[in-house]
């Protein structure tokens, strides 16, 4: 994710409706300070959230990546499309390809991920790409119960 894929990304985490259960949508002036923190993210571990590149255009469809605390070696994994990209399978080969680069690090343990009970098409997809349902809980910064999940790596 770069500075010049701020405006791509209005598309989804400036959507309301992409972003309904996660706290909701962002405004077009925040995504250059978010795509910053992702860009530090990265040259200090190696890890962050990324572009979602829809290769026959090379157009910005979707976020997909990581969270991680500080000298942790589990992660969170976030994925966001634009709603015209849902349903295509885009969210599925984002997300493998996020989790094949983290285990290629051979620093990261395990990987988290939660969503909203009712965000139908990020359970499949956790569940598909072998996320264990490890029960509900709390995120305090949207203010939600959201399902969790998590995979830990031979």
């Amino acid at each position: 994710m770069q500075q010049e894929d701020s405006k791509a990304c209005i598309y989804f985490w400036g959507n309301e409706e992409v972003m309904s259960e996660c706290g909701g949508s962002m405004a077009l002036e925040l995504l250059p300070e978010v795509i910053s923190f992702y860009e530090q993210a990265q040259l200090e571990s190696g890890l962050s959230v990324y572009g979602v590149v829809l290769l026959e255009t090379e157009e910005v469809i979707g976020a997909a990546g990581f969270s991680q605390e500080e000298g942790s070696d589990q992660v969170e994994l976030i994925f966001h499309l634009q709603k015209d990209m849902w349903h295509k399978g885009y969210g599925t080969e984002a997300a493998i390809a996020c989790l094949n680069y983290a285990h290629s690090l051979n620093k990261i343990k395990t990987v988290t991920a939660s969503c909203a009970i009712n965000n139908k098409q990020a359970l499949h997809v956790l569940g598909k790409i072998g996320f264990d349902y490890k029960g509900m809980h709390y995120i305090e910064d949207i203010g939600q119960e959201e399902a969790f999940f998590s995979l830990t790596f031979a």
